[in-house]
């Protein structure tokens, strides 16, 4: 019965911190900052469509899926010109082609939400409108190789012909000044600064500090400087909880392991102790004691 009890407690403790986690994590960065102000929403639309010179920031809805209380799905950015393109927008600062799985789980849910605020009837004969996708990744890291879109069909099944597909378009900024490439540029500026400086304070004030002098989002930065460094020191502290939060896991899945392994009586606290580097006998054995007074 107190065994029971324990077990109990501990899994409330557990949930507790996950939720604490999962809380904490829910931070706006920098790049959905910038872009949820219209006047800058608007400078990325026309950099992704040049050509379009007559769409106005009230054509502009915002439909980012933001998630305030749990680590669900959410996505960096997403908007919609009028009835008749959604875009989604990622940054990503690490190669990974899963970013095109994300990008799918995304553009689902975008769509259902759509739907369900237009009351439409998917089951009806009548045929529903449908917003075409557009679907951007932002790419800020160092990368030798740079294609123009990456496919679903060909990263995943082959190149082979599939019932759905997902096109994602490349970006990574260059020569110009739009919003995209000034996004771009800060990013590398804070890189080379966190080089230098850290992860402080003065890696984020440098950035600003530089970013202005080169006119890169100078008049956002200009705007919201203290908003920016209240952020970056945030994504810090983000940073040292999850790595401290990895960290716990680990030391529970450890000793959850040490448990099982003490309680079949196959195995003495020295054979144990060589299956985990964290872990001395003298560490076992105290384990093994406390599971002890728990029986």
């Amino acid at each position: 019965m107190q065994n029971e009890t324990l077990q109990e407690g501990q899994k409330e403790k557990t949930a507790e911190k996950k939720d604490a986690f999962a809380k904490y994590t829910v931070k706006d960065s920098v790049f959905t900052t910038i872009f949820r102000d219209k006047k800058y929403l608007i400078q990325l639309y026309r950099a992704l469509h040049p050509e379009d010179t007559e769409t106005t920031e009230d054509a502009l809805t915002d439909i980012t899926i933001r998630n305030v209380l749990t680590n669900g799905i959410y996505n960096d950015l997403a908007f919609r010109v009028g009835e008749k393109v959604m875009f989604l927008v990622e940054q990503q600062s690490l190669w990974t082609m899963n970013i095109i799985i994300r990008a799918l789980l995304y553009l689902a849910q975008t769509y259902h939400d759509y739907f369900e605020e237009r009351n439409a009837d998917l089951y009806g004969s009548k045929k529903v409108h449908v917003p075409e996708p557009e679907i951007y990744v932002i790419f800020t890291g160092e990368r030798a190789s740079r294609p123009e879109c990456i496919l679903l069909s060909e990263e995943f099944f082959g190149g082979k012909e599939c019932a759905i597909e997902v096109k994602v378009k490349v970006l990574y900024g260059g020569e110009g000044n739009d919003i995209i490439s000034q996004y771009v540029a800060f990013t590398k500026v804070y890189n080379e600064q966190m080089r230098q400086y850290g992860r402080s304070r003065e890696a984020v004030t440098e950035t600003i500090r530089i970013c202005k002098d080169r006119d890169v989002l100078r008049e956002f930065l200009a705007g919201r400087e203290k908003e920016v460094i209240s952020i970056m020191m945030a994504l810090f502290d983000e940073e040292k909880i999850m790595r401290t939060y990895v960290a716990n896991e680990r030391r529970e899945a450890v000793r959850e392991a040490v448990e099982n392994m003490l309680k079949t009586g196959k195995m003495s606290a020295e054979e144990i102790a060589g299956y985990f580097k964290e872990l001395s006998v003298e560490d076992v054995r105290e384990i093994e004691k406390g599971l002890l007074q728990t029986i």
